[in-house]
C-alpha cells in the first residue's frame, strides 16, 4: 500500500465526485450509468491479492481494546498508552508526537516500523483529527497482521464517509481518497 503515499488527491475533483454519490443506493450516478466500487476492484488496487480474500472482516468475540492494541503494535506499557490517548469528537486519538517520539526513541526495529506504518496509515491514508491517529486505524492494522483482507472495511469506510459528505451537502472526505480516485480514473481515463 506505500505506492498510495504518491498519489495527489485532487479536492475539485473529489467534491465533484462526491455530488454524484447516491446516498439511498450507495453508488455513483453519471448520467445513465451506475457505478460502484467493488471489492473485486479494491482488491486489486490495493494489490493485496495473495491475502486470504475468502476471509470477510468481522470482529471476533474477544476483540482487544484500543489501549490493549496500541500496547501489542507500540510494544509499550498500559500506563504508557493510557497517558497518552486523546478523545477527538466521537473517537479515541493518540497523537502523532507521542508515536513520533517513541519511534525515535524505541529499541525495537520491528516495533519502531510497525509505529511508522500505524502513523502513515492514520495521518496520511485515513486522516481523521489533525495530528492524531484514529482507533479506527488501529483495528484495521490489526487487520492487517493477522492476514485478513481489509478491503471490505476500507471500501464500507469509503461509503460511509461518501454519504456523511453529500448528506451535509459538502464536508471533508476522511475516507482513503487515494483508493477512490485511481478507481475512478480507470473507469474514465
Amino acid at each position: 500500500m506505500p505506492y498510495l503515499l504518491d498519489i495527489k488527491v485532487d479536492k475539485h475533483l473529489f467534491r465533484a465526485l462526491a455530488q454524484f454519490w447516491n446516498s439511498a443506493y450507495s453508488y455513483f450516478t453519471f448520467g445513465k450509468v451506475d457505478l460502484v466500487p467493488t471489492v473485486e476492484e479494491y482488491t486489486t488496487l490495493l494489490r493485496c491479492l495473495r491475502i486470504q480474500v475468502d476471509k470477510a472482516y468481522s470482529r471476533a468475540v474477544n476483540v482487544l481494546t484500543y489501549v490493549k492494541k496500541l500496547m501489542n503494535i507500540t510494544g509499550m506499557s498500559e500506563q504508557w498508552v493510557v497517558e497518552r490517548i486523546k478523545q477527538k469528537g466521537e473517537s479515541k486519538c493518540i497523537p502523532w508526537k507521542s508515536l513520533r517520539d517513541l519511534i525515535l526513541a524505541h529499541p525495537d526495529m520491528k516495533k519502531k516500523v510497525d509505529v511508522f506504518a500505524l502513523s502513515i496509515y492514520g495521518l496520511i491514508i485515513f486522516p481523521k483529527a489533525l495530528g492524531h491517529i484514529d482507533e479506527a486505524v488501529s483495528d484495521l492494522f490489526d487487520i492487517l497482521d493477522r492476514k485478513v483482507t481489509p478491503v471490505l472495511t476500507i471500501l464500507a469506510e469509503t461509503f460511509r464517509y461518501l454519504n456523511a459528505c453529500r448528506r451535509m451537502g459538502e464536508g471533508r472526505f476522511i475516507g482513503c481518497a487515494q483508493l477512490l480516485l485511481p478507481w475512478f480514473h480507470s473507469h474514465f481515463w
